[in-house]
């Protein structure tokens, strides 16, 4: 099922690219706050139709790039340009074709769901109806709830619903799952899916693995405000150079260096739990780790064995996980 929909997704992000080219170009931006560089020399390209990801840790740039990106910070150096148009010289015309939902978003009190839509929409030249945005998001029967009155799923569902009031052509997701429940996660991914479907382009920011390598057609992932790796997830986790990853629990520790010498062995890190092993051949691998736990007079538990995914990716890489 999930290599059906890596190869749907593929043929999707080739044929968006043969008819349409980019929606976004961004060459060395850079941004500084005092002597502190929060993004350094980034460049990337979004095609149009695709969803791409952008993953890292808490303070990786993230954010600062995309608000460079949507016309809200000026970058110190660097260009960009957004469905054709330069993010500094044509700041304004961009705006109006982009639409954003931030980490965090502020309601009105005093304005129910539908009002509120409505507000957002009057900004706008050209507005989408709100009674399709409302039902887009599954907030028909909530149009006339305050904000307090909604759950925090709903509110991230009606800060969806502004962002896509004016129609527009590429879609900014900051982190728009966190802290929901499962259901409202998966109401969020099918909205998403159903934008790219209609040729909607979108820069997703998240720091759950399943989600990134359910919705992205590609990803970046940024650390240190540079980007480390890019390539589609199913690119990503074949870098690993591993068919398995074997999760235990070494006392004492194994070094390294020991375990990076077991036969199939691609790869080796101790976590803070727990000891991770990629391997080309999970069975010799495994018998060779029984074999040195005993010789060591090792206690080997929690034996767990899985198919690589970006989480793997993102530990090789910068060697910590995305949650500090």
């Amino acid at each position: 099922m999930v290599r059906q929909i890596e190869q749907m997704k593929q043929v999707a992000s080739e044929q968006n690219t043969g008819a349409t080219g980019l929606m976004v170009n961004a060459e060395g931006l850079t941004k500084r706050y005092g002597k502190q560089i929060a993004v350094n020399e980034v460049s990337f390209q979004v095609r149009r139709g695709e969803i791409f990801g952008l993953l890292g840790p808490n303070g990786a740039g993230k954010t600062t790039t995309l608000e460079m990106l949507e016309g809200i910070r000026r970058p110190d150096a660097g260009q960009a340009t957004v469905a054709g148009l330069d993010v500094r010289r044509q700041r304004r015309a961009m705006q109006q074709r982009i639409g954003v939902q931030l980490q965090a978003t502020t309601l009105f009190p005093e304005l129910t769901a539908r009002e509120t839509i409505t507000l957002f929409g009057a900004l706008f030249p050209r507005a989408l109806a709100t009674s399709d945005l409302l039902r887009e998001v599954a907030l028909e029967e909530k149009a006339r709830s305050y904000p307090q009155d909604l759950s925090g799923g709903q509110r991230q569902r009606l800060a969806l619903a502004l962002a896509l009031v004016n129609d527009p052509e590429l879609v900014f997701l900051d982190e728009p799952t966190t802290g929901l429940d499962p259901q409202s996660r998966r109401m969020l991914w099918d909205t998403v899916l159903r934008l790219r479907e209609r040729g909607k382009t979108i820069i997703l920011t998240t720091h759950f693995m399943d989600e990134a390598q359910m919705l992205c057609d590609r990803i970046a992932i940024m650390d240190h405000g540079q980007i480390i790796a890019e390539d589609t997830p199913s690119g990503l986790i074949a870098s690993l150079g591993a068919s398995a990853t074997i999760e235990c629990q070494l006392t004492p520790e194994a070094p390294l260096h020991t375990l990076r010498a077991l036969p199939g062995a691609t790869e080796a890190r101790h976590g803070l739990e727990r000891t991770l092993i990629y391997t080309s051949d999970v069975e010799q691998t495994l018998v060779a780790l029984l074999k040195t736990a005993n010789a060591n007079g090792s206690t080997l538990d929690h034996i767990q064995i899985h198919t690589p995914t970006l989480e793997d990716v993102f530990l090789k890489l910068t060697g910590r996980a995305l949650r500090e």
